[in-house]
């Protein structure tokens, strides 16, 4: 499975992004998809996830809660996460990545692929 995030960019505070990952794979829709994020100097952390079912279970960090929203695409082998309410914060490269386990999990090591990440930055 490749993965390709997109949809970064500079925005100010409070404002919104919605970042897309798209997938070559048809087996794509089997997969558990995780958004996670890494600023300079830290660590790479999860963010939100989702269960390959259409109306996929959810699963979000407390950081992000009430403000993004992942949700997916089968037919468009595609997830999205809608970010509103950005804080600076937020700032961090994003990736996206897939697991053929069901279930989401919330370490990195639990992914199988990763895509190349997208830079968020949010100016206050």
């Amino acid at each position: 499975v490749q993965l390709q995030a997109s949809g970064g960019g500079l925005v100010q505070a409070g404002g919104s992004l919605r970042l897309s990952c798209t997938a070559s794979a048809r087996s794509f829709s089997s997969q558990t998809i995780g958004w996670f994020r890494q600023a300079p100097g830290k660590e790479r952390e999860f963010v939100a996830g989702i269960t390959w079912r259409s109306a996929g279970y959810t699963y979000y960090a407390d950081s992000v809660k009430g403000r993004f929203t992942i949700s997916r695409d089968n037919a468009k082998n595609a997830v999205y996460l809608q970010m509103n309410s950005l804080k600076p914060e937020d700032t961090s490269v994003y990736y996206c990545a897939a697991r053929g386990s069901t279930g989401v999990v919330t370490i990195a090591r639990g992914y199988d692929y990763w895509g190349q990440g997208t830079l968020v930055t949010v100016s206050s």
